[in-house]
């Protein structure tokens, strides 16, 4: 097959697992029933918890955001590609608005947009691609990707940046198009990645805050995000190994890849935000910041759930 799709897999092993709307249906009672008993744990939390509030709201936006993720991938690659273009045009957005602070940073405002429409074109093309033309996903797109990362800094002539730049245009379109691309090429599989993926950051949330007050579990993983421990990685593997099993997807490797996910990504925002000097991708999501901030985690479990199963 190709080089994008080569490294990833082929568009034929897709098709060969479960399509959108069986995964869908599916994974529907398993999503409900945790859901539900999540708006009932936090109902009932007592005044005196610290983040009730912080809770309350993350939990009305999961409640929200689960229909839409759900309900585009009920309808197969079309509603997969719909989905994966609209949240591709608003993360490439906000990655755009972190422009590094640091004293050698010489982008402008001009420069920024021009990166900022390679990213939006890639956003929608590429689901579009892996939607009705996969067998095109190959050595001529990476090589339009380098070309249409550099493209900005080329022709603005920008000498003392522009290697700066089109590396960071070029992280982006890895990190958000082609990774959002799996909500297409996984079929099924994306459906189970994504609910594994959620329910791995609440089993890291709940290990970090059970587990990670004292002793070895309490070392952070990486100066980059000094409250993501090893505790919250215990939770995290129990969470995601447990969605995947509940949802009939589990394999060791799709394990390690939505483990890993759920993990690096984490970090990897948190590298970009630091670099950027922001606290957060945005301010729209509530209890979460920004759309970043959300599916960060769920950007790279999609790339490595693609190298591990297509």
């Amino acid at each position: 097959m190709s080089a994008l799709v080569g490294l990833l897999g082929s568009p034929g092993a897709t098709r060969a697992l479960l399509t959108g709307g069986e995964a869908v249906g599916r994974v529907a009672p398993v999503v409900g029933g945790v859901l539900g008993l999540g708006g009932v744990a936090v109902a009932a939390l007592p005044d005196r918890v610290r983040m009730r509030r912080e809770l309350r709201r993350r939990w009305r936006t999961w409640a929200l955001a689960t229909p839409v993720f759900l309900g585009s991938l009920f309808f197969g690659e079309a509603g997969a590609a719909v989905l994966a273009a609209g949240l591709g045009l608003i993360a490439v957005n906000e990655f755009a608005r972190m422009t590094p602070g640091g004293a050698t940073e010489r982008t402008t405002g001009a420069a920024a947009g021009a990166e900022r429409h390679v990213l939006a074109v890639a956003a929608v093309v590429l689901p579009l691609l892996a939607w009705l033309r996969p067998q095109w996903l190959d050595l001529r797109v990476v090589a339009v990707l380098l070309i249409a990362a550099a493209l900005p800094a080329l022709l603005s002539g920008d000498h003392r940046s522009g290697t700066a730049r089109t590396s960071r245009a070029l992280f982006g379109l890895l990190w958000i198009p082609v990774a959002l691309t799996g909500l297409v090429l996984l079929g099924g599989t994306a459906v189970a990645v994504g609910v594994a993926v959620a329910l791995g950051d609440v089993g890291a949330w709940c290990g970090g805050t059970a587990l990670g007050r004292r002793g070895a579990l309490a070392r952070p993983l990486s100066p980059l995000s000094p409250n993501k421990t090893w505790a919250g990685v215990l939770g995290s593997a129990v969470a995601t190994a447990g969605a995947l099993l509940a949802v009939g997807a589990f394999t060791p490797l799709l394990w390690v890849a939505v483990l890993a996910g759920c993990v690096l990504g984490d970090l990897l925002e948190s590298m970009v935000k630091r670099e950027a000097g922001v606290k957060d991708a945005g301010s729209w999501l509530p209890g979460f910041g920004g759309l970043l901030d959300r599916i960060d985690s769920l950007l790279v479990a999609l790339l490595l759930a693609m190298v591990v199963t297509l």
